[in-house]
């Protein structure tokens, strides 16, 4: 049996950008396992803190030199900002 998937099935909403997606995969080349969980739940639209503790997170943000994460609520997309040098 073979089945049609229409155009508009075709098209996938994407959870992340091609941006965010090598972020993540930087991540797990580098061996920061947990720093790219935490990425894929923010970029998903999870608050990380539901998720692991907030101990961990701080961890995460410190040793990864974020400062902020701006989230811009018209597009529902993550920004990851890291601290000036």
């Amino acid at each position: 049996m073979n089945t049609r998937i229409s155009s508009t099935q075709s098209s996938l909403n994407r959870a992340m950008t091609a941006e965010q997606f090598n972020e993540v995969v930087k991540a797990i080349a580098d061996g920061k396992y947990s720093w790219a969980c935490l990425l894929i739940l923010r970029f998903a639209g999870y608050n990380p803190l539901h998720f692991i503790p907030h101990r961990t997170y701080s961890r995460l943000m410190k040793d990864n030199n974020i400062n902020q994460m701006v989230i811009t609520s018209s597009t529902n997309q993550v920004k990851i900002s890291s601290k000036a040098s």
